[in-house]
């Protein structure tokens, strides 16, 4: 059983079958795809209004529609019929563009999401997917690495200062919890011998992936959120301090499209997740035991796989209505020195482990059980060794006061050092010491 349960596939082939599929049914599955997420970005706003509202114990919309769910109906309305702005200052072309590409690129990854078996409508016998790749996952990367040309095009092409620091932002922060979000796949890569979505469905029948490699589906879970610039990483947009970021000089319809792009992009790291750590379409355990996996077949699949989806959706709500946004140097650290080492840390691990079974026999639980208490070991070194105290010149520190124009441009102080007094701050300080010996002075004339 640990050799079917931890191996790596032996077969790389597809496991969706596509023979009977004629153009006719991949226009169909390409248009319900397109149809399901638009009204799933819909049904996402009143959702995220909705829980916001009742965690701050308020109704959230209530008045257009049964429990308010055409409001987001109302405001998509509300955006197309808006004026629609073009900055003069702006590159037309790419200004243009640059809102369809976030759209274009966030629509093209559910092409090779699972959303369930082979099902027969209409004598065709098709999966439920519009096609597979045997490396559908990195193509879903590839198409959340292009997504991004959206944010910085749009920024940059605005002409205006605000919007291109928040695209340059957006660069960044890609980068980071990309490479991040990349490495915590690796290890399902390797555990189930494919890069195929349907395959690593498949791989899943006796465990989800999301136990055995826990840290590698936190990792993930973290690395979503800061991919989405969901709070507390919504650093590109940061309206308190960016006049919401990249989206600035958007109006009317390119505001709604950039908006669009993010709740969709919502949707596929919530179908990724749910497709490479959650089992896919496969009804969780004990459900999927009852007459022999007969909640496995057919249309039930579908709904699991939408129960697992909105799970994470709800998770994405949650945070954003507990959490606060994170300054940018502490969401750079948390990118770059916490989840990136901890997700290459682990694939190492993973990697040797499944070196050591092609030549040992390795009982499940025992394998298990070692990288758990490996995990922790790596963890308790982590965080239970207190920091050296570092030297002043280690920190850049000179002696002498700080000047923070000293280059011709204001920095913030480093570790160690501290600002100069303010000139209000030493006026005060005078008026404070000068007081006491004037109130002397004037005692002693009357006394004389």
């Amino acid at each position: 059983m640990s050799a079917t349960l931890l191996g790596a596939a032996q077969d790389p082939a597809i496991t969706a079958d596509f023979s009977e599929d004629t153009i006719w049914v991949w226009l169909v599955k390409a248009v319900v795809i397109l149809v399901f997420l638009l009204t799933s970005v819909l049904m996402a706003i009143w959702f995220e209004r909705k829980v916001v509202a009742r965690m701050q114990i308020r109704p959230g919309p209530n008045v257009h529609g049964p429990f308010g769910l055409l409001q987001s109906l109302a405001d998509a309305m509300k955006l197309l019929l808006k004026e629609d702005i073009t900055v003069k200052a702006a590159d037309k072309v790419i200004y243009l563009l640059a809102p369809m590409i976030s759209v274009f690129c966030a629509l093209l990854t559910f092409a090779v999401i699972p959303f369930g078996p082979s099902v027969t409508v209409l004598g065709v016998t098709t999966p439920l997917q519009l096609t597979d790749l045997p490396v559908a996952t990195l193509y879903v990367l590839a198409c959340a690495s292009v997504g991004v040309y959206g944010i910085v095009l749009g920024g940059w092409s605005s002409g205006s200062t605000y919007p291109l620091l928040g695209s340059v932002r957006s660069t960044a922060q890609v980068i980071s919890y990309e490479l991040a979000m990349g490495l915590s796949l690796v290890s399902v890569f390797i555990m189930a011998g494919s890069m195929s979505t349907s395959q690593i469905v498949d791989s899943q029948r006796p465990l989800w992936w999301a136990i055995p490699l826990a840290p590698a589906f936190v990792i993930y879970v973290i690395s979503m959120i800061g991919e989405t610039n969901r709070l507390p990483f919504d650093l590109p947009e940061a309206e308190g301090e960016l006049v919401s970021g990249y989206m600035t000089e958007y109006s009317s319809m390119k505001f709604a499209w950039f908006f669009l792009a993010e709740y969709i992009n919502m949707i596929n790291v919530s179908a990724i997740a749910t497709t490479l750590f959650l089992g896919g379409w496969r009804a969780p355990w004990p459900l999927s035991a009852i007459n022999d996996g007969m909640l496995n077949t057919g249309w039930w699949p579908v709904l699991w796989f939408l129960a697992k989806m909105w799970l994470f959706m709800f998770l994405f709500v949650w945070v954003r209505g507990t959490l606060l946004r994170l300054r940018y140097d502490q969401f750079m650290k948390l990118g770059w020195k916490v989840l990136i080492p901890a997700a290459l840390a682990w694939v190492v691990m993973v990697a040797v482990v499944q070196g050591i079974r092609q030549f040992v026999d390795v009982d499940l639980t025992t394998l298990i059980i070692g990288l758990v208490v490996a995990a922790a070991v790596v963890i308790g070194i982590t965080f239970l060794i207190p920091d050296k105290p570092r030297a002043a010149a280690d920190d850049g520190v000179r002696d002498g006061p700080f000047d923070p124009f000293e280059g011709g441009y204001p920095v913030p102080p480093l570790p160690g050092q501290q600002l100069p007094p303010s000139a209000r701050r030493l006026a005060r300080a005078a008026r404070t010491t000068v007081a006491p010996d004037t109130d002397h002075h004037d005692t002693e004339v009357q006394r004389g």
